[in-house]
């Protein structure tokens, strides 16, 4: 379950309809009714209540899937980067301690976040949104 009011346009999100996991992508927000419309398959536009909708964890593969190249660091970390923007792990594969960095402004987050929320992240100290497009 995620809620509505943590979401942002062009956030990506599992939707669960009738047991069947499709990734979307969050088109528009309503927060006065509850609901996200998410765009599945590339082409089906539904509304949904927060409760269908599930978190992508953040993982190597969901990083990948947005175009960040991964750096293995000599000491052992690794580092992501799309742009100027950055993500350091200091475990590989261990998403529960992330640093990342724009610019001057660096975040330390030392809890497990899912796709959308580094999306949010990313908007918030970028001002752009966070897509799969190459930069």
């Amino acid at each position: 379950m995620i809620k509505i009011s943590d979401l942002k346009e062009g956030d990506l999100v599992m939707v669960d309809f009738e047991g069947t996991l499709m990734e979307g992508e969050v088109l528009e927000v309503n927060n006065g009714q509850k609901l996200a419309k998410v765009l599945t398959n590339g082409q089906n536009e539904f509304w949904y209540a927060g409760d269908v909708l599930k978190p992508i964890p953040l993982s190597d593969a969901a990083l990948k899937k947005i175009n960040f190249s991964r750096e293995d660091q000599p000491d052992g970390s690794v580092k992501y980067m799309k742009g100027a923007f950055r993500v350091h792990l200091d475990r590989p594969d261990d998403f529960s301690n992330i640093s990342f960095w724009y610019r001057e402004d660096k975040r330390h987050v030392n809890q497990s976040i899912a796709l959308h929320e580094l999306q949010n992240y990313y908007l918030n100290m970028t001002k752009v949104h966070l897509t799969a497009a190459a930069i």
